[in-house]
Parts: structure tokens; C-alpha cells; sequence
């Protein structure tokens, strides 16, 4: 077997419209309901399911919590303009701007927190001449 991407992962959270207005209204996200009324958030060629806690759908991790991620995401924005974005949002930055390994290589980062307490890294690769995957799929 080989993995070729990253589809989608799942969140537990406490509240789904707290949720999936922070990861639209901060980090530019759609917000897209799908079958049985449950919410996603999308962005590129991937998506965030959210399950609320106590109700998530079948299957599902052995023990979901909330507030137990940490994940981090590649923005083509300039990290400097991602820590006013945030500062304008009222969102406070924990840790940065600091230099990390990414999958492709070295990257600056930024790391927040959601609503539910999960750790956010956003990141720019210090190689500009990594390229930008992008594959447009349905849901």
C-alpha cells in the first residue's frame, strides 16, 4: 500500500456552529453541510469533519475528545500577514514566528488555538519553489 494524500480527518467538538465559524471566519475555510445534516469545513483538496462530542458518527476514534489535535496547515499567505490577520481577529498567537521541518521541507510557523482547544500551526515553506498541490474533488 501507498498513501498518496491526506483527505480529510475528523475534529471532536463541543460546539459545531462555534467551531465551523472559527475555521471559516479565521482561517477562510467553507463551511459545507453534507448527508444527515452533518458539517465539514473545506479548503484545497482536502476537509475537517466535524463531530459533535458525545454525538459523533459511526465509526469513530476509540477515544474522541475535543481540544486533543495538533495539525498544521500551509498558507501561501505571508506569515507576517497571517499574525495581523490573527491579531485583527482577536485571535492570541501562542508561539512564533519560529522555523519548523515540514513535509517538504523547512517551513515558518505560527501556532493558535481553536475554540475547542486544539493546537493550529500555520506555516510558509522557506522554498518558494515547493509547489502548491491542488485537486479538485466533491464531497
Amino acid at each position: 500500500m501507498k498513501i498518496s494524500h491526506l483527505d480529510h480527518f475528523v475534529l471532536t467538538v463541543k460546539d459545531l456552529d462555534v467551531s465551523s465559524d472559527f475555521y471559516r471566519d479565521v482561517l477562510g475555510m467553507e463551511k459545507v453541510t453534507f448527508s444527515g445534516g452533518r458539517i465539514a469545513l473545506r479548503f484545497g483538496n482536502q476537509k475537517i469533519n466535524l463531530h459533535l462530542s458525545g454525538n459523533e458518527f459511526e465509526p469513530k476514534a476509540l477515544k474522541p475528545l475535543s481540544g486533543s489535535a495538533d495539525f498544521c496547515f500551509i498558507t501561501p499567505t505571508p506569515i507576517m500577514q497571517v499574525v495581523e490577520e490573527l491579531q485583527e481577529k482577536n485571535v492570541p498567537v501562542i508561539t512564533g514566528i519560529v522555523e519548523r521541518t515540514g513535509a517538504l521541507g523547512r517551513i515558518r510557523s505560527i501556532y493558535f488555538r481553536d475554540p475547542d482547544g486544539n493546537l493550529i500551526e500555520v506555516s510558509n515553506y522557506l522554498n518558494p519553489n515547493i509547489p502548491e498541490v491542488v485537486v479538485e474533488t466533491n464531497l
